[in-house]
């Protein structure tokens, strides 16, 4: 399912790949699927992002489930964190750059979080530029640790530019 962050599954797609597959260990790769205006403002310096932000958190997951299901490795859990998808707008999902050969276990975790997505009441509601840039950081901060970036570090480097 995909009610809690699966560690299991972060601790066997976190390392060296199995077979020759590349691994998250490198920055060059993997990409951030994301709607995230912060994650693509820090970290596309850094990293390969594809930003979304016309996207809703449904629609980057779709984008991940057909990667996934294009051979694409699924690095971090698509359903990870305590924030409910139907509390937030944004959503960062890390797979591989490059297809390999496509794997039923991660197409059914993708497959499985789109379901447990759309059991979640939509709420359509206006929300602050506060309540939102919140939320960015958030999902910011969670995918910081998964791809082992200094979050504080890219933030006040974001400030020394403003």
């Amino acid at each position: 399912g995909c009610d809690f962050i699966d560690f299991a599954f972060l601790a066997e797609n976190i390392g060296v790949g199995k077979g020759g597959q590349s691994s998250m260990k490198n920055g060059r790769d993997f990409m951030i699927v994301t709607n995230n205006p912060l994650v693509e403002k820090v970290l596309s310096k850094y990293y390969e992002v594809r930003y979304l932000p016309e996207e809703n958190y449904r629609a980057i997951l779709i984008t991940v489930r057909d990667l996934v299901y294009a051979g694409h490795k699924l690095y971090t859990h698509p359903l990870s964190g305590s924030v409910k998808p139907n509390e937030t707008p944004y959503k960062s999902v890390v797979v591989s750059k490059v297809p390999h050969k496509m794997n039923a276990d991660e197409a059914a975790i993708i497959s499985n979080c789109v379901e447990a997505y759309d059991k979640f009441t939509p709420r359509n509601r206006m929300l602050s530029d506060k309540v939102l840039g919140d939320f960015q950081l958030i999902d910011y901060t969670l995918l910081c640790g998964a791809v082992d970036y200094d979050a504080a570090a890219g933030l006040s480097k974001l400030d020394n530019q403003i």
